[in-house]
């Protein structure tokens, strides 16, 4: 059994290779990971579709023919050549593969090192496998120390300590580019982590901010949340030539806002499309200044420096995690040894202490309690050995083990036979 990550992001694709990579809604993830796992390599995998990545996380026996069968799916999809994709991807198998993913979930891997969404996008990445079935106890045990490994370098450094978004990046470019926000009229259109992050930002500069949504319940509930207010989806046409500002991040397959709905305006307009596919569609011109999220790379690298002790640090401990991680997979492979020995050794106990009261050695009444004396004095006399054995963490020591218990069963089964 192999680890296979094949990963897109802001180091290896663009924007337009991102967008049409993406799986920006559940019906799309459920085809993707049911043609993924229905193969003869591929038995358990995770779908991870950010605005900066797209990555597929499984547990194959073959990498080769499971990175083919990933890339003729995504190619097949995209309609960008298999060619292409080999030459962009990231492939990672097996321990860098387990290092890879111990280090988004760190946010080590991020535009934004140390930023805080890319855990929560993970935690609901694996939920959706698991709960849909497109994901077992392989991939578990893999999430779960990630998350494990990612809580310790946020514990043990100060990498997220002032915590940074792709949302409040934009919010930063934006008060470089204005004077004040104070009182500037803002749009914010989609609820997600982006929008809520965005109007909570604008709200505490000052900014006079408004929520739109397709479902305007949940527009209100952000909307109280960050006490701001609502405007109905139907008024975008008039709110987009309205608003000097304004932030999307929806999860459209469609562009929302093109060149139909856009009217010239006397004043200067500051748009940031943190969606991915994304939301603005327009030619250059009507005094519109359009970010996206290429866009924010100075700041990103800025954030990157003034982090880099923290990241170096980050580092160590993801590389200690997946020899933890791997140490603690060794230990799953004796558990059946481990089994084994003590049901054996307690049927022993068992024909011993019958043969003891058969005997007359021990009268008939306490059967019971020697049987007991002989499974403690068992457990006893086993218990250091199969401590040494769970802690061993070097495959040659766990395959001798394996290799001298079974011979012993063997041997016993045919003196037994005989």
């Amino acid at each position: 059994m192999h680890y296979l990550s094949i990963s897109f992001t802001h180091k290896n694709s663009t924007m337009e290779i991102r967008e049409k990579l993406s799986y920006p809604d559940e019906e799309n993830m459920h085809g993707c990971l049911k043609k993924l796992i229905n193969s003869d390599v591929v038995f358990e995998a995770i779908l991870i579709s950010t605005c900066n990545r797209m990555e597929v996380l499984c547990n194959c026996n073959d990498v080769p023919e499971a990175t083919q069968h990933i890339l003729q799916m995504l190619s097949k999809r995209s309609g960008i050549s298999i060619e292409e994709l080999e030459g962009r991807a990231d492939i990672f198998d097996d321990s860098t593969a387990i290092h890879h993913i111990f280090s988004v979930a760190s946010s080590l891997d991020s535009m934004v090192i140390g930023e805080t969404q890319i855990a929560g996008q993970l935690k609901n990445a694996f939920r959706f496998a698991f709960d849909n079935g497109y994901c077992d106890k392989k991939l578990a045990r893999v999430m779960k120390n990630a998350f494990k490994c990612a809580a310790k370098v946020r514990n043990a450094t100060d990498i997220s300590s002032k915590p940074v978004s792709m949302a409040s990046v934009a919010v930063s470019k934006l008060k470089s580019v204005l004077d004040d926000v104070k009182g500037k009229k803002a749009l914010i259109i989609g609820v997600g982590d982006m929008s809520d992050i965005s109007a909570k930002h604008l709200v505490s500069a000052g900014a006079d901010v408004y929520i739109m949504n397709r479902t305007k319940h949940k527009a209100e509930l952000l909307a109280k949340e960050c006490n701001a207010k609502v405007m109905d989806f139907k008024e975008l046409p008039h709110a987009i030539n309205d608003f000097e500002i304004l932030f999307t991040a929806t999860s459209s397959n469609e562009p929302i806002i093109t060149n139909e709905i856009i009217k010239p305006c006397d004043f200067d307009r500051y748009w940031f499309d943190l969606a991915l596919p994304r939301d603005i569609h327009y030619n250059k011109g009507e005094r519109i200044n359009l970010y996206v999220i290429d866009d924010l790379k100075n700041i990103v690298d800025e954030n990157i420096g003034h982090r880099e002790e923290s990241s170096r640090a980050a580092h160590g401990i993801v590389g200690r995690s997946v020899v933890d991680f791997f140490d603690f997979l060794s230990t799953l492979n004796v558990e059946p040894i481990i089994k084994e020995l003590y049901i054996k050794a307690y049927s022993c106990a068992t024909d011993e202490s019958n043969r003891a009261v058969n005997s007359g050695f021990i009268p008939k009444e306490y059967e019971e309690q020697s049987k007991k004396m002989c499974e403690q004095a068992i457990k006893r006399f086993l218990h250091d050995m199969t401590k040494k054995m769970r802690t061993s963490s070097e495959d040659a020591q766990t395959e001798l083990l394996s290799g001298s218990f079974s011979s012993i069963m063997k041997d016993e089964n045919l003196i037994r036979e005989g």
